[in-house]
């Protein structure tokens, strides 16, 4: 989150209109984001698709948007890379809050943003007039299958048997105001979430896809994660995906309730 990239944007398909915007990541879930305030944004599903292709595009896992909001500081918006619109995403929130500090969109410390999922809060650690870290509350997990959604009947979702291809997988299905189906597999390393993912997201017992954790268990206090996220592929991190994952851990006993979550770049204690 400590990288950020500035330029212009030329957008053919704009007609040639320029845009600004600021690439950035969190722990290697890297985004595009744009000011909807200050200038406007068309088309912004396939905008999404342009600006996230890594050849001819900017490249990125997707399009965060900052807008104006009615009920809190600001709004985001966030594309996947595939153009489909998501609820919530808990890297991209971090990088909202340290893009309208940083910015001067504000000089607030406690930001609140409006979700898909709610709207979250965000403390922001300033050095210097600038952010340096952020930590938003997430929420409470819902296990409710209705409002995850998958279709199943027992409350928390456990046990929730799913095929793809030669295997089947054993699901906790939670959702951080997005839908995480997570798993459990032996060998992170060698397992293959390209292959399985694809096929597990757009499964028909989950109404609305789902994004795909597949986690190795070290011991109590220390799991591996991949995820498959919804819309994009495999990421190198997802924040809800993270919460989500130690949550079902959590709740099967696997682990503590606090435990360290290894995702593909880098740690962090949840």
């Amino acid at each position: 989150m400590r990288y950020e990239y500035i330029h212009c944007l030329l957008v053919p398909k704009e007609g040639g209109k320029m845009m600004k915007f600021t690439k950035m990541q969190g722990l290697g879930n890297d985004y595009v984001y744009m000011d909807a305030i200050h200038q406007e944004i068309e088309n912004q599903s396939s905008l999404a698709q342009s600006v996230s292709d890594r050849h001819f595009g900017v490249g990125s896992d997707g399009l965060i948007l900052i807008c104006k909001s009615h009920v809190a500081d600001f709004k985001m918006r966030m594309f996947n890379s595939d153009g489909s619109e998501a609820e919530m995403c808990g890297n991209g929130i971090r990088c909202v809050g340290k893009f309208v500090y940083d910015k001067g969109l504000t000089d607030k410390t406690m930001v609140m943003i409006e979700t898909l999922a709610g709207v979250k809060t965000l403390k922001l650690n300033v050095t210097n007039n600038k952010v340096e870290t952020v930590r938003v509350d997430m929420g409470e997990p819902i296990f409710s299958p209705e409002k995850i959604p998958v279709m199943a009947i027992e409350e928390p979702v456990q046990n929730l048997k799913v095929k793809a291809m030669d295997k089947q997988f054993n699901f906790t299905c939670v959702s951080m105001g997005n839908p995480h189906a997570i798993t459990v597999v032996e060998d992170m390393e060698t397992f293959d979430v390209e292959r399985y993912g694809k096929i597990l997201e757009v499964d028909s017992v989950f109404p609305n896809k789902t994004n795909v954790e597949f986690v190795e268990i070290l011991d109590k206090e220390h799991i591996k994660m991949r995820v498959w996220e919804r819309g994009s592929g495999e990421t190198l991190a997802c924040g809800t995906g993270a919460c989500a994952t130690l949550v079902a851990c959590s709740l099967n006993g696997l682990t503590k309730r606090h435990a360290y979550v290894e995702l593909l770049r880098r740690n962090f204690r949840n």
